[in-house]
């Protein structure tokens, strides 16, 4: 991640900021002449004036082009009035800065978003502008520069002077630099920015598809940040490390150091470009021709420094360590630094060779490795979220997904840091169903975007240890001459990660086939379909698929849903839903509440509906993972990824997450979370196996698997053990088979033991005797029809079990808590406790605290069994109150 040292200015900043970057803010700084006035208003952006030194600007002010009819030369003019002009953040979408600026209600809430907005506001183009000040100093050049498009296009003005027009600021992804040396001013500046309304279906922009509702804005707007940078007269424009990790052993990894520099001036120059890896020295002088810009290489051949014996090597979350090294570059003129710049990289090897049946298998520093992960939803207005950003890839890394696949939303440099620092590996890529992949209505100006926008993006990404490919297609492939476009510019900026051509099972030119299927389903499917050998079962590299609606529990549902529209969910599901897909057949509940009558039998009321679809969403969540995890290591028909749909949700949506809009995980979390521990004993829906499933970095010895079937009231069926069980990395084993099921509903236990008779993984199912009966004949691209649902109608007639309750309450690091709670289920013999679900609590009834991490949860205990359930949380989300934990079942009453 090439990143110049940057500061975010704060809303109070001290008048020497030019020099603040080079100086500790605890050091006394000297006046110099042509320093800023100490009445410099605080409220002003200062260009940096160091070397090197970077700004972001903050604390725009925003107004609809309509509202404010002033032409762009009087719009950038310096101190000019704005009366009823917004402040928002240094990066804002419109309907973001609109939003912080308090303009709406709720817009998660109902049907706001749709009628509360006017769409015609959107319409017409949108003013940002800053007044800043600058002390330009002789030698000096100073650069505006946009780390990713205005959304859609743009106009950018200083001073009173357009310095870069539409047909230059073009999509959301091409990366800007203007040299404005000469057109600053000394004292007060201003920049000015049109932004044009987006249209994903005319221009290469962001949209979200059919994911949510559109943005009424469409995202319109400054979506990444907006810099000045001082540099002296040669620039570092760009700065890389290429790693050659020798496999197996990885005992030496091979460095190739790239700074690109550029001579700002019109007169030849020498410059010295140094730079430094830990205890790594690097030296070069370059001679520069004027205006030149060149490219200057350290090779291992050269500079033998950087043979680098026994790296430190990153690793995917469940493998191993996420070490990171970081390159010092600077270039100086005369003995005086002329730029600087940090770039962060990792030291791993990432290759995606086709398996002999023609399926992606990515390979990482040389194992082979099952892809487990889930799409990435940004925020519905690109709203700038760190925090949130983090508490999403914390759950991550507690489910055990290992990969998020991005589909046109690439985020800001926020997750890509976080990606590389907690193991989770990225699959971006342009996103479908828009001007991306109309290629048919492409023009050249088209083209030239869509090469700048490969060319900032492999830029932007290519040292992230966490991005292991680039999918240049999604739902198709791109024709010869986009395809070469691309490729060409990946290849300028030193891309070495794997490129694909598309997420669905389609060839390019170049790159030939893409190993990967997009065979659906999108909507809900019962456990057994990921066990069959069509559509999108376990088998081969599954780029997007998974069952569709996901119920949320009642806490969440009422953050964002009328009561009546609560009502609507299981009293009318033949309705249209706002909440749910505005595309037609992702828009009733109607589907999902006939397999629910089917199976479960009809709910009686809201609070059945809403257990019930927790069953729903578990069960289906927990088989897609398991069913991908076993046939791993299939000869004949592996399965290489399953990219599940969606991870989360870019607004409140009833459907395709693991987790709800609030952070509020329920049965989809937690069947997938039950589906990915690292050592799992599993239960196959196709032929009643019992699987150990390896995802660990080790080989696993001395194991025993318990299987137990059981009927609704408790009584023991039938009982199996397989003892001194092994199964290696990356693997699964078959360790026995259940009996044929008993008539009606029953329940299996499955238990996991290591050599010392711990219990490493305990995995409950409900079955029935008839099984779920897929009608493939009548598939779409979006769904395959059940004739038949299995009988889990005997849960409801399941006899009421007591549970008993214990918690205490740890204090963590970082002001994080962890509370335990001890259920037992105190009965000598009866049934078991069914689906017990624990949630914390800010005090008695009060509300969930959130995001919060379990342990385990919807766990089913027998006589005689206790369970711990650990849940982690930052003791600032309780907002006061003390914690609380509430125990629920299916067949138990609540307890706390």
């Amino acid at each position: 991640m090439a990143r110049r040292r940057t500061a975010r200015l704060a809303p109070r900043l001290v008048p020497l900021l030019c020099l603040a970057m080079a100086l500790p803010m605890s050091a006394p700084v000297p006046a110099r002449a042509g320093d800023p006035p100490a009445d410099a208003l605080a409220a002003d952006v200062l260009a940096v004036d160091r070397p090197g030194g970077v700004s972001t600007i903050p604390n725009w002010q925003l107004q609809s082009a309509a509202a404010d009819p002033s032409p762009g030369e009087e719009v950038s003019r310096p101190g000019y009035r704005a009366p009823g002009w917004l402040r928002v953040s240094a990066r804002s979408t419109v309907m973001a800065g609109l939003v912080e600026n308090g303009r709406y209600p709720d817009l998660n809430y109902s049907t706001n978003l749709r009628d509360a907005v006017d769409p015609a506001d959107f319409r017409v183009p949108w003013w940002y502008r800053r007044d800043f000040l600058a002390w330009p100093r002789s030698g000096r050049h100073t650069f505006l520069r946009l780390n990713g498009g205005v959304i859609s296009r743009g106009e950018i003005w200083l001073n009173g002077e357009r310095i870069a027009g539409s047909e230059q600021v073009a999509g959301a992804y091409p990366a800007q630099e203007i040299d404005v040396t000469s057109r600053l001013r000394r004292g007060r500046n201003a920049l000015a920015i049109k932004a044009m309304p987006g249209d994903p279906n005319h221009d290469l922009t962001v949209s979200f598809l059919d994911w949510s509702p559109s943005p009424p804005d469409n995202n319109t707007g400054l979506w990444r940040d907006v810099q000045l940078g001082t540099t002296g007269s040669v620039s570092l424009v760009d700065s890389r490390v290429a790693s050659n990790l020798a496999l197996p052993g990885m005992e030496r990894a091979d460095l190739t150091v790239t700074a690109e520099v550029r001579n700002n001036t019109d007169r030849p120059l020498r410059t010295v470009v140094s730079g430094r890896i830990d205890s790594i020295r690097l030296r070069q002088e370059v001679e520069l021709r004027p205006r030149e810009t060149r490219a200057v290489d350290f090779a291992p051949d050269a500079f033998p420094q950087l043979v680098v014996r026994h790296p430190r090597v990153w690793w995917p979350a469940q493998l191993g360590d996420q070490p990171l090294y970081r390159l010092d570059l600077s270039a100086r003129v005369d003995g005086d630094l002329s730029d600087e710049r940090a770039t962060t990289f990792g030291i791993r090897d990432v290759r995606a060779p086709l398996t002999p049946q023609g399926y992606r298998q990515f390979e990482i520093n040389g194992k082979p490795l099952l892809i487990r992960g889930a799409g990435w939803a940004s925020d519905l207005f690109l709203r700038t979220q760190p925090g949130r950003l983090a508490d999403q890839l914390r759950y991550v890394r507690d489910t055990g997904l290992n990969t998020l696949r991005m589909e046109g939303k690439q985020e800001d440099h926020e997750l890509l840091e976080l990606a590389d620092r907690m193991g989770v590996m990225l699959l971006p890529g342009w996103e479908c169903c828009t001007k991306w992949e109309k290629y048919g209505t492409w023009t050249d100006a088209d083209h030239v975007v869509a090469g700048a926008s490969a060319k900032a993006e492999a830029r932007r990404l290519r040292e992230h240890p966490s991005v292991i490919a680039f999918l240049i297609g999604s739902d198709t492939a791109p024709p010869a001459r986009v395809e070469r476009t691309y490729l060409e510019a990946f290849r300028s900026v030193g891309w070495r990660a794997p490129v694909i051509p598309s997420a669905k099972l389609l060839s390019s030119p170049e790159l030939g086939s893409s190993g990967m299927k997009m065979d659906g389903p999108y909507w809900w499917v019962p456990p057994n379909y990921w066990y069959n050998d069509r559509l999108g079962g376990a088998f081969g590299f599954a780029s997007e698929v998974g069952p569709g609606p996901t119920i949320p529990e009642l806490d969440a549902l009422r953050r964002y849903l009328s009561p009546a529209e609560i009502e609507d969910l299981w009293r009318n599901p033949d309705k249209r839903h706002y909440h749910l897909a505005q595309k037609e057949v992702f828009g009733t509940l109607r589907l999902f509440a006939r397999a629910m009558n089917l199976r479960y039998g009809p709910p009686s009321d809201r609070d059945d509906f809403l257990r019930k679809a927790q069953l729903m969403n578990y069960e289906a969540n927990r088989a897609q993972l398991e069913a991908f995890g076993r046939d791993f290591s299939d000869p004949v028909r592996p399965a290489t990824g399953v990219i599940y749909w969606m991870l989360n949700n870019a607004w409140p949506t009833l459907y395709w997450h693991l987790w709800d809009h609030n952070l509020s995980p329920a049965g989809s979390y937690f069947g997938a979370k039950k589906a990915l521990r690292p050592l799992h004993v599993q239960y196959s829906y196709d032929d009643r196996s019992v699987v150990l499933v390896n995802t660990g970095p080790e080989e696993a010895r001395g194991l025993t698997v318990r299987s137990t079937v059981f009927t609704v009231d408790g009584a023991v069926v039938a009982d199996g053990t397989a003892a001194d069980k092994a199964v290696g990395s990356g693997s699964s084993v078959r360790t026995l088979t259940t009996p044929p099921p008993p008539r009606g509903t029953h329940l299996l236990r499955l238990l996991l033991l290591d050599a010392e008779g711990r219990e490493v993984d305990r995995n409950v199912y409900w079955l029935s005797d008839r099984a779920d009966e897929l009608d493939y004949a009548n598939s779409t691209w979006w769904h395959t029809p059940i004739t038949n649902g299995a009988d889990y109608t005997g849960l409801r007639g399941m006899p009421e079990a007591r549970i008993t309750t214990s918690t205490r309450t740890e204090h963590g690091t970082d002001g994080t808590l962890r509370t335990t709670v001890t259920v037992r289920n105190p009965a000598e013999s009866g049934p078991a406790a069914f689906f017990l679900r624990a949630n914390l609590r800010r005090g008695p009834d009060g509300e969930q605290v959130l995001p919060v991490r379990w342990s385990d949860n919807y766990v089913t205990l027998w006589p005689g069994e206790t369970a711990e359930l650990r849940a982690e949380y930052r003791a600032d989300d309780l907002a006061g109150a003390r914690p609380h934990v509430e125990v629920t079942g299916w067949n138990t009453a609540r307890v706390g």
